[in-house]
């Protein structure tokens, strides 16, 4: 049985993690800081860790420092854990050696497959070494990304940055698609005008998304429009070397790929609850999805236009701001001028 290490100062989330690593079959082990994920490793010596970055007494770069100069925990597959807002903390950490990361809140799938590519690279790594084979490495492997994480990586060091203000746009539709862009701070909102001339909000991108990919194929526009909801800094690279990356990479384009189709799969079911949700659920499920891509927890201030919020939800302003005036009566939200807190999550969760 593999035997995994959790370092993580939430309690919840080192509890649920675990619990759900034992279901899977795995041995767990854990450490609610830094320094003492230290002293399990190298004394109870785990197959692999899972590890934060932020933590107080050592947070995750000591760790990863701390084991790698120990000729015992050295090699161990390393996998950090990272809030929404630490893209740039997170490229620090793989320039350092770590082997891959998940940003918070991740799912399950995502966990277990990560674990699970990580011990087996190891384990085949350690036969080789054992049986005394090194691994070639061809001038085209040096270059080629091996997950979707390096590919991020290599967006954020070689991409051209530009910097949005809030309402800018970024681009419009039918403009010459040219550039794919990682979001590395900030949100973005693509939108539609319909025949009525109404602005139709499709989606809402946060930092780590992908933006503005419409086809491999040359001469095909934008599909919509991209504005920045608040400051915004991308990082784009032109279509086509972001093809010829892809194409030394048959696992990388298929993870690309993947999260494609998952963003459609969630702009198809945001459309279905325009459709066919109340008013009121409407309301309530889209200060949840901003509050989620704005990663606010309960009792924070999310900052959002009334305009903005009505166009995610597919309701006119009028009608919104006549039930945000109910939530308010009801206690579920609080409001201060433009900002909204959510005072009880769970009813607002429960609206229908």
């Amino acid at each position: 049985m593999k035997r995994i290490l959790i370092i993580e100062d939430d309690s919840a989330l080192r509890e649920n993690t675990a619990e759900l690593l034992e279901l899977s079959g795995y041995d767990v082990i854990t450490a609610p800081n830094g320094k003492i994920g230290i002293d399990r490793a190298k004394n109870d010596r785990p197959d692999i860790i899972v590890c934060d970055i932020m933590m107080p007494e050592v947070d995750g770069y000591g760790v990863l420092e701390a084991l790698s100069l120990d000729d015992r925990t050295q090699h161990l597959p390393f996998i950090f854990l990272s809030a929404k807002t630490e893209h740039k903390e997170v490229r620090k950490g793989m320039d350092l050696g770590a082997d891959d990361y998940l940003t918070k809140p991740f799912e399950e799938a995502e966990l277990l497959s990560a674990v699970e590519s990580r011990l087996a690279k190891a384990a085949i790594l350690s036969t080789m070494h054992q049986i005394g084979v090194e691994q070639p490495v061809s001038e085209e492997d040096k270059d080629k990304l091996r997950s979707l994480n390096e590919l991020k990586n290599f967006f954020d060091d070689n991409g051209v940055i530009s910097t949005y203000k809030k309402g800018e746009s970024i681009f419009k539709e039918n403009s010459h698609s040219n550039t794919v862009y990682l979001i590395l701070d900030g949100v973005v909102k693509t939108h539609k005008m319909d025949e009525n001339g109404k602005e139709l909000i499709t989606a809402l991108y946060k930092p780590d998304d992908f933006l503005g990919f419409t086809s491999f194929v040359d001469n095909i526009p934008y599909q919509e429009s991209a504005t920045a909801i608040g400051d915004v800094e991308l990082a784009g690279i032109s279509k086509n070397d972001l093809k010829n990356i892809l194409g030394k990479s048959n696992k990388v384009s298929l993870e690309f790929m993947d999260l494609l189709t998952d963003n459609l799969s969630i702009v198809k079911e945001q459309l279905l609850q325009m459709a066919y949700s109340s008013v009121r659920k409407k309301t309530a499920q889209t200060i949840l999805q901003f509050a989620e891509i704005l990663n606010k927890k309960p009792k924070e201030s999310i900052k959002i236009s009334r305009y903005d919020l009505a166009s995610v939800a597919g309701i006119a302003t009028e009608s919104l701001i006549r039930t945000l005036s109910g939530f308010k009566k009801d206690g579920l939200i609080e409001i201060e001028g433009r900002n909204i807190r959510i005072l009880d999550l769970q009813g607002l969760q429960a609206i229908d």
